[in-house]
């Protein structure tokens, strides 16, 4: 069976005959094959390409980077930072674009070796196989030595809004005590004598777990014995809520706030503890 030149169909019979859809006829027998073929270079180049583009690549953002940060060019301290947030920015696009390029550099590289009669350029795809394992290795590594860093600078943001969290607070406590004499009983009565324009204080004690707060006092017993007793909010939340003036027999003279610490539970030994707006992080004695 072969295809007709003229109207593309396929004929079982021969074409100096006529072809049977459109009756062109053949004007001879079919050309004899060559007896010298040149061998084909078109996947040599196409792995050689594949490495040399990923290779430019990454040395092209490398220099983007230096040049953003107006780094000094024989400082290799600087080299190597500008490559490390070249290869961050790249990660989600390079590495698979380089798997890709591995894969179908090795591919063609073998096809190569195996039949050199009808493919040439070997060394060539061997090199451009070579250059994408490379510009791959250096993408990877670049990367892995920024993931310590930027976990750690993660660490110092949720610690930061923490800390924001926990200043605000404070503040806002501190705002209390001058406006009724004492600290608040509970987050609600923050929310409702201290004034908050901006939301930053109803913001703060939205991520802040009321039941890590604890206000106490120090007041004097009705006996004729003089002493002190702490009592907690659990025993005094009654009588200072509502619009009732704060008993200074009863008004609370210190607070803990107990944040909770990475594991996201509270009352447990990993607890952010601020006492009267000092924080102690857990193993801080």
């Amino acid at each position: 069976m072969i295809i007709c030149p003229s109207c593309g169909s396929k004929v079982d019979c021969d074409l100096c005959l006529g072809c049977p859809s459109c009756g062109a006829r053949a004007v001879g027998p079919p050309l004899a094959k060559a007896e010298h073929e040149l061998a084909s270079y078109g996947r040599a180049v196409i792995a050689f390409s594949g490495g040399v583009m990923m290779s430019a690549g990454l040395l092209v953002a490398i220099v983007a980077a230096l040049v953003e940060n107006n780094g000094v060019w024989l400082s290799l301290s600087n080299i190597l930072t500008a490559g490390e947030v070249a290869a961050w920015r790249m990660k989600w696009v390079a590495l698979p674009v380089a798997i890709a390029i591995l894969w179908s550099g090795a591919r063609l590289t073998g096809s190569i070796k195996r039949d050199p009669a009808r493919f040439m350029g070997l060394r060539a795809a061997r090199a451009g196989l070579v250059a994408a394992i490379v510009a791959t290795a250096m993408l990877a590594s670049l990367i892995g030595i920024t993931v310590p860093e930027r976990l750690r600078r993660q660490q110092w943001s949720i610690e930061a809004a923490t800390n924001a969290d926990i200043y605000t607070f404070q503040r806002a406590a501190l705002e209390f005590r001058e406006l009724r004499g004492a600290f608040p009983s509970t987050f609600k009565e923050l929310r409702d004598y201290v004034p908050d324009p901006d939301g930053t204080i109803a913001a703060a004690l939205s991520r802040l777990d009321p039941e890590g707060y604890a206000p106490t006092a120090l007041v004097a017993a009705a006996s004729t014995k003089s002493k002190t007793q702490s009592l907690r909010r659990s025993a005094l939340r009654d009588a200072v809520t509502g619009d009732q003036p704060l008993d200074q027999a009863v008004s609370f003279t210190t607070y803990e706030l107990r944040v909770p610490g990475p594991d996201k539970l509270l009352k447990t030994d990993d607890d952010i503890i601020v006492r009267d707006g000092l924080i102690m992080r857990p193993n801080t004695p």
